[in-house]
């Protein structure tokens, strides 16, 4: 069954099959052929069964929090707020995006989301700043992988419910290695701008760090 699996599923994404439909059709069809006993009423059975789920639910609503950041200037806000934590160092705007990537994925939970908002307004600034342009997009698509990472996470949502592992112990493990691979980009990209002689912008004061943490709050 696996075989007729794997080979029908490929035949059907090279004929132009969207993914979706042909893992579907595809299991059907390995079902109807390979003679199993198995009713074919149990695959709609099976799927409305899988997607019966609670926790499910946050998912849709994660990602119209991030579309309503985008289009409601949050965003912005928090981009602000990182500028003038981390702005003054060198490399500061890559900087400022990882963080601004990092302070969206605790909030969005989605890698495509994070990329959209923080991405569309970072990297013209950086290119605008000399930034060359693939430096500016491997940035942007590094920080924002950090999204399915730093809780809360659609990916860990649907694995939680797939698996019935606990969904707060899973936000809970990702929380150390979503803050270090932020703080491993940073590194790599402070030794960028050192190499190529990157400056950072002008320092905020206390006072301006404390109106930008009370705008994006």
């Amino acid at each position: 069954m696996l075989a007729l699996l794997g080979v029908s599923f490929a035949i059907l994404l090279l004929v132009g099959m969207p993914v979706a439909f042909a893992m579907g059709a595809s299991s059907v069809l390995a079902l109807v052929l390979s003679g199993s006993f198995i009713p074919l009423e149990v695959v709609p059975q099976r799927m409305f069964v899988m997607v019966d789920s609670f926790p499910l639910m946050a998912i849709p609503f994660f990602i119209l929090a991030g579309e309503a950041m985008e289009r409601g200037g949050i965003s912005l806000r928090m981009i602000r707020f990182a500028t003038a934590l981390v702005g003054h160092w060198r490399g500061g705007l890559a900087q400022v995006d990882v963080v601004g990537s990092m302070i969206f994925s605790g909030i969005s939970g989605s890698s495509v989301a994070d990329a959209s908002a923080i991405g569309s307004i970072m990297e013209p600034a950086m290119i605008r700043k000399g930034y060359p342009r693939g430096f500016a997009a491997a940035i942007e698509a590094a920080s924002a992988a950090i999204g399915p990472i730093i809780p809360p996470s659609i990916i860990m949502i649907i694995y939680g419910s797939i698996t019935g592992v606990s969904i707060g112990a899973l936000f809970l493990a990702g929380v150390v290695p979503g803050f270090l691979i932020g703080a491993g980009l940073m590194f790599v990209t402070w030794l960028y701008a050192l190499r190529f002689g990157w400056k950072g912008e002008p320092r905020n004061s206390l006072y301006q760090v404390w109106l930008a943490f009370l705008d994006s709050f």
